[in-house]
């Protein structure tokens, strides 16, 4: 390490995999899996390699029998059309056709076998591709603004800001040995597009007046993350120029690595320390590091759009369009996506876009090729032009292929969708977010309505259950959604959700949203109707 490490002075204050990591370092495995687990065989893994994988972005998927998942990092979502064929290649030839995109705009494969990463990890970086630390502790895939360059309701372009902290933490050995997971965004977007407040660390739109001149710039935003013991992030006192997002991302994250807390690993996210230093300490801390800072300037964030971008809109580049596309629970397939990049490079300015809604944008349509391009077969079932929960609904991946899930979510949630848009008519689109284990990666505590998996026992066994919670939001007023007491079966949970939804659609004011309904009318009017709802169902 070129660093000193110091929380590694008393041993008995690390957990176990703290002092793993300390064995060896997570990047380390990369070269191990090339050099040796690839000819040898995944029976030749050891455990403690094994929990390192994390760090070549790689996961044992269910039921550890030999295949792996794999997440890619797409800085701010933004690939190539070529890139996106370079990955759809790699779903054809070692992830049986699936392409997942997930709730931090990476590409997510299934189903790849140890051989096999090496030629894997050489398409990744012929492409400009890395699946490299996209998991484990330390700095994952920056989440930015899907839109960056092309949005004309952001205050600069911040391609080349991502791609700049991107490039200075990805595989720099001074920051791969966090206490725990690690996350950020980097937007400029005015309706939050880099979920700020669920962030490790987060910069938003601002500007300030200095020296008599408006600057645009950033606020600083840390301590954010969900899982079981949520967190919204703390705003810091702080105005950054552009030129310093670095030096402000590289402070925060040289703080969590030397103050971070290393004994317990469900204790051990940035979350907690902020909440034990508080913001002001934090900021102090910082500027320790980093030297003084101007003092924040006026937010830009007005609201919270949740990062979707369903049907054609104009660019900021005059005569230019981006068509957003919905792609049901974030799941498609090889030739899809193959799809896609052919219609990128003939309509559009060969980029493709994922977003953290789990959808998928083209950009660049001229004008003059909306109609042609809207006719491609592809976009059939990649619509424009989706029904509205199921243009609204995300998944996590679930126990088809996770190990800490205990239900399924990405059939299950699409079923849901369906019968929703079959049985339900309604003007407003309500999101839906299906979680199979309390880590949230499909970000069940800002949805409308979140859905968590659980089992019940019953005569039959156990079953799949869901406990449900109303009333999340992020943006100006954000707040994490609140849980109802009622554990809902799955296969009864349509039927619930549209009785749910009947009861807002029928008692709400006009143009009143699900979240305003559900701070107007409280959680109790919920629970009241989750009871009645369930009473006659359990008997």
């Amino acid at each position: 390490m070129a660093y000193e490490a110091v929380w590694a002075a008393d041993p008995s204050k690390l957990s176990k995999v703290e002092l793993e990591k300390l064995e060896k370092d997570g990047l380390d495995v990369i070269r191990t899996i090339i050099e040796k687990y690839a000819h040898e065989g995944y029976d030749s893994i050891t455990e403690d390699d094994m929990n390192r994988f994390k760090w070549a972005g790689v996961y044992q998927q269910k039921p550890k029998d030999g295949h792996f998942m794999m997440r890619v990092r797409i800085n701010s979502g933004i690939m190539t059309s070529d890139q996106a064929r370079a990955l759809a290649d790699i779903a054809k030839l070692y992830g049986r056709d699936l392409v997942d995109v997930t709730t931090r705009q990476a590409i997510q494969f299934h189903w790849l076998r140890i051989e096999n990463m090496p030629d894997i990890f050489k398409r990744l970086e012929a492409a400009g591709l890395y699946s490299y630390e996209a998991c484990g502790d330390c700095p994952r895939t920056v989440v930015g603004n899907p839109l960056a360059g092309i949005d004309k309701q952001e205050l600069m372009d911040t391609t080349a800001l991502v791609n700049q902290v991107n490039d200075f933490f990805l595989l720099n050995r001074d920051f791969s040995n966090l206490p725990r997971k690690y996350k950020m965004s980097i937007s400029s977007n005015i309706y939050n597009s880099g979920h700020a407040e669920i962030q490790c660390l987060a910069f938003t739109p601002a500007t300030k007046e200095i020296n008599g001149e408006e600057v645009i710039g950033f606020h600083v935003w840390v301590g954010g993350g969900l899982s079981a013991k949520p967190h919204l992030a703390k705003p810091l006192d702080m105005f950054v120029r552009p030129e310093e997002v670095l030096k402000v991302a590289t402070g925060v994250t040289t703080i969590f690595r030397d103050y971070g807390y290393r004994q317990k690993r469900h204790h051990a996210r940035l979350k907690f320390l902020v909440a034990d230093w508080g913001p002001e300490k934090f900021r102090d801390k910082l500027v320790e590091l980093i030297g003084e800072m101007p003092s924040r300037g006026n937010d830009k964030t007005v609201g919270w759009k949740a990062a979707y971008f369903d049907g054609v809109h104009p660019q900021k580049q005059e005569g230019l369009n981006y068509i957003g596309l919905s792609v049901p629970v974030g799941r498609l397939n090889a030739d899809e996506l193959i799809e896609l990049a052919r219609v990128s490079d003939t309509y559009g300015d060969k980029t493709i876009r994922t977003t953290v809604s789990q959808n998928i944008i083209i950009s660049g349509v001229p004008d003059a090729k909306v109609e042609a391009a809207l006719q491609e077969p592809v976009f059939e079932r990649l619509t424009p032009n989706p029904k509205h929960f199921m243009s609204r609904t995300v998944s996590c991946t679930g126990n088809e292929f996770c190990n800490l899930a205990v239900v399924e979510t990405k059939e299950r949630a699409t079923r849901v969708a369906e019968y929703l848009d079959a049985n339900v008519e309604l003007d407003e689109e309500i999101r839906i977010h299906f979680i199979g284990c309390p880590n949230s990666c499909g970000q069940k505590h800002v949805a409308d309505i979140g859905l968590q998996g659980a089992l019940v026992k019953t005569p039959e066994g156990m079953v799949d259950a869901f406990d449900i919670a109303v009333g999340g939001i992020l943006g100006p007023g954000a707040q994490f959604n609140q849980a109802l007491k009622g554990r809902v079966k799955g296969d009864d949970v349509g039927h619930v959700l549209a009785e749910l939804i009947r009861f807002y659609k029928q008692n709400r004011s006009v143009e009143e949203t699900f979240h305003q309904f559900v701070n107007r009318v409280g959680v109790a009017a919920f629970q009241e109707k989750l009871t009645s709802i369930l009473t006659p169902v359990a008997s």
